[in-house]
């Protein structure tokens, strides 16, 4: 007699406590990079749309600083009236 049934039990059991952890729904961080912050250094004020998140930007005015979702950074850099600033 056939005794696949059990194998495929056994299998399942051996599989998962190979795979570590004994609570597999343990909460994902929301953020692990921090926000980057980009000044304005135009003449007037400027919207900007992030490529990536699709979050919408807007400085008011020259030397106004914003925080910048990490994602969107990269693009940032490549508008030539804002610049990455540290705010540490």
């Amino acid at each position: 007699m056939c005794n696949c049934g059990k194998k495929r039990e056994n299998y399942g059991a051996t599989r998962s406590s190979r795979l570590g952890s004994s609570n597999p729904m343990e909460p994902i961080p929301n953020k692990i990079v921090d926000n980057v912050f980009f000044e304005y250094t135009g003449l007037s004020a400027l919207s900007v749309t992030g490529k990536i998140s699709g979050k919408h930007y807007r400085f008011n005015q020259p030397g106004n600083i914003l925080p910048i979702d990490y994602r969107d950074a990269v693009a940032m850099m490549a508008v030539p009236v804002l610049r990455k600033v540290n705010t540490r």
